[in-house]
């Protein structure tokens, strides 16, 4: 067994599960990238329409699951300079928490959230007693099918076995190069080849397991339809003027897309979309 599989398996074998049925409600996020509000911060740009967002997924009911990489953490030292730069929105979270309909997963570029010790010191005031999982092992009672939620850098060596490294050469070089327009060839969001690798590799994992995989980390959202593949992504909120999530509402699952419109008399709303038709929860769900 490879690496990849067997980081992956273990994943798999130390996930929270998590029980859903046909009256359950369900909004998937990740890499959302939450930095201080500098010219670095890939989330500033797209903070309105989360914000909408967030308030919609509140007032309607869902449960909020963050898939990692939601604050940017390897760019910046400080969680508490990043809960200051939004408190609205770490506020609307920590309702979310309050109420029971909260789940956490850490990422690579905020790997930091998987101590214990380091959640009770940043977030405990805003978040009594959460845990931060890797991975959330989503069940459909009515028929038993389970979908994997986990970040997916499991799936690319350097950024999680080396992500020390990755935050080093993030923090002190590649973040004044991205500043002038230059990328940074480690991240699979910003190569093509990496990006496919992990993408083929957390594939060939839930083919060959037969248990349907939900992931982030490649900021592209994927939700194939019609065929025998197994994996699917959320996307990010990082896109230029949009950001993309997974739903899940009463038995069907939907990706969708939240941007900004512009009305006949030139006004400015923000709207959500459907990416593909909503399919029934047992197509996605192994």
């Amino acid at each position: 067994m490879s690496r990849t599989k067997r980081r992956i398996s273990g994943v798999y074998s130390r996930a929270r599960r998590v029980e859903i049925d046909d009256t359950s409600r369900f909004v998937l996020f990740s890499d959302l990238h939450r930095g201080r509000g500098s010219r670095s911060d890939d989330f500033a740009k797209n903070q309105k329409l989360y914000e909408t967002a967030l308030a919609h997924y509140w007032r309607e009911g869902y449960t909020y699951l963050e898939l990692g990489d939601g604050d940017e953490l390897w760019q910046e030292r400080r969680m508490a300079g990043i809960i200051a730069e939004y408190p609205a929105i770490f506020q609307r979270l920590a309702d979310f928490h309050r109420a029971g309909r909260l789940y956490m997963l850490s990422g690579n570029h905020d790997v930091m959230k998987s101590n214990p010790a380091w959640v009770r010191v940043h977030l405990e005031p805003l978040f009594p007693g959460l845990v931060v999982e890797e991975g959330v092992l989503l069940v459909h009672t009515p028929t038993g099918h389970r979908a994997l939620l986990l970040h997916g850098h499991q799936a690319d060596f350097f950024n999680d076995r080396l992500w020390r490294l990755g935050r080093f050469l993030v923090r002190y070089i590649w973040r004044p190069m991205e500043l002038i327009g230059l990328h940074n060839p480690f991240e699979a969001a910003d190569n093509p080849k990496r990006r496919t690798q992990v993408e083929r590799d957390l594939e060939a994992w839930a083919n060959a397991r037969n248990t349907s995989i939900i992931a982030g980390h490649t900021h592209r959202p994927y939700f194939p339809r019609g065929t025998t593949t197994r994996y699917y992504n959320t996307g990010s909120a990082v896109h230029d003027r949009y950001i993309t999530a997974i739903e899940i509402n009463t038995g069907l699952v939907m990706p969708v897309k939240w941007e900004v419109g512009v009305r006949e008399d030139g006004g400015l709303f923000i709207t959500k979309e459907l990416l593909t038709p909503s399919v029934e929860i047992q197509e996605i769900f192994a």
